[in-house]
């Protein structure tokens, strides 16, 4: 009976360990003024027209956005509309698939293990995933019938080259090597989103077979390494990584519209994913090699980690904020301040960012530097920013307590810069 009630224990404080209760109990979003924090309501007003000019230009469809300063909502608004065929108008707190802004969140899933000490940073996959064991590239290949050849890499794949995008995996589909895509589809590796009955762990496994890019941390190099890491927080912490999100992340921080399959309930919020027709309408993106009805419709069963969540602007504010925090929201403890300095601090040295080194890549952001800042209308040096696939968009500063999210369901636009604009008028508005 003992060891069964000392099981019980276990299993309970198993399951609260990776977030804790915090001495810090940070509010959680509220409005407010922007006077009340340093800026200008006059000044921020100006989005209002920024962003109904381009819907009246037909760059976009509708877009939300919401700015946060010093824990305080003081703009959070929505235009234009959410299904243009369907004429239906969008609302601020619509859902939105957020693509590539799932990275962050599963990004601090990991770190939230790493926490635990569950692996460290620089171990090989392969130790938790043994189909990653002996890396290879392509030697040579034949665009003719996709044969190719291959030689050992260099060195093992480590977590911390995937979290950032230095591992030498591609991207398939949206690769930018002809030769990769050709060879991710032969293998049946899933990109992004799918509607099949595909389980990450199945994907994640065939494309641990197939060759590298370039020799683990040579260069930066865009890929699935997110959804890779998806599995290994399936492996590691022995739940359902759909589950370890809700759990861990989304119900501590109270991001109740934050899923990889929306609820039922829910479906009417969804946002259409629309392109320019050649009427000059906005009609529905069609299915190509994705449903863009993915969140609601389909198996379900695919949870990826670099591409897979919906969102809305709010509860990505909280994320975000929760950032900022160093950590900690409405008295939950995510992650440490020092967890949150090493996410934040450069991991990649000069591989990223170019020759100006306007930026460099973190485990989860990509981090603006003092060169940046100096350009402009980015902001200060140490904001931490990202997008999605259908030009949602995210940034928050740490220098100026500033959150801005911006999100839009789009493909095939032209001359929408409103991602750039958005953060140009939020910047114009401090007045402190």
């Amino acid at each position: 009976m003992k060891n069964i009630l000392a099981l019980l224990l276990l299993c309970v404080c198993t399951a609260g360990f990776t977030q804790t209760k915090s001495a810090k109990n940070s509010p959680a979003l509220g409005e407010a003024s922007p006077e009340s924090v340093g800026m200008s309501g006059e000044r921020l007003a100006r989005m209002d027209n920024i962003f109904q000019q381009s819907i009246n230009n037909k760059e976009v469809p509708g877009v939300a956005a919401i700015v946060v300063r010093n824990g305080k909502i003081v703009y959070y608004k929505a235009f234009g509309m959410a299904d243009n065929p369907g004429n239906k108008t969008l609302k601020k707190d619509d859902i939105f698939r957020i693509a590539s802004m799932s990275k962050a969140i599963t990004s601090t899933a990991v770190m939230m293990l790493w926490e635990e000490g569950k692996f460290q940073l620089d171990d090989p996959i392969s130790k938790y995933i043994p189909e990653f064991k002996n890396p290879t590239l392509i030697k040579s290949f034949s665009f003719k019938d996709t044969s190719y050849t291959t030689e050992p890499a260099k060195s093992e794949i480590t977590i911390r080259q995937l979290l950032s995008h230095t591992s030498g995996l591609g991207y398939g589909e949206i690769d930018g090597d002809e030769r990769f895509k050709a060879i991710y589809k032969k293998a049946g590796i899933t990109d992004l989103f799918t509607t099949e009955p595909v389980k990450i762990g199945e994907s994640v496994k065939k494309l641990a077979r197939l060759p590298l890019h370039h020799n683990p941390g040579e260069k930066f190099t865009y890929s699935e390494g997110l959804d890779v890491l998806g599995y290994f927080i399936e492996v590691v912490s022995g739940m359902g990584f759909d589950e370890f999100l809700r759990k861990k992340i989304f119900e501590p921080l109270g991001m109740s519209d934050s899923y990889f399959y929306l609820p039922e309930n829910k479906y009417q919020r969804m946002v259409a994913v629309q392109r320019p027709g050649k009427d000059g309408q906005w009609e529905r993106f069609p299915v190509t090699f994705y449903d863009p009805e993915y969140p609601v419709k389909g198996a379900k069963s695919f949870f990826s980690g670099g591409a897979g969540l919906s969102s809305t602007a709010k509860d990505y504010a909280t994320f975000l904020q929760m950032y900022l925090n160093g950590g900690e929201l409405g008295g939950k403890r995510i992650l440490s301040r020092s967890t949150v300095k090493t996410i934040l601090s450069n991991q990649v040295d000069t591989l990223f960012g170019g020759e100006k080194g306007d930026s460099f890549f973190g485990l989860a952001y990509s981090v603006l530097t003092a060169n940046g800042e100096g350009r402009g209308g980015a902001g200060s040096a140490g904001t931490f920013t990202w997008g999605g696939y259908f030009n949602t968009n995210y940034f928050a500063d740490p220098k100026e307590k500033i959150i801005g999210v911006i999100m839009k369901q789009t493909q095939d636009t032209k001359g929408d810069n409103l991602n750039n604009l958005f953060r140009q008028m939020i910047y114009q508005s401090l007045d402190d």
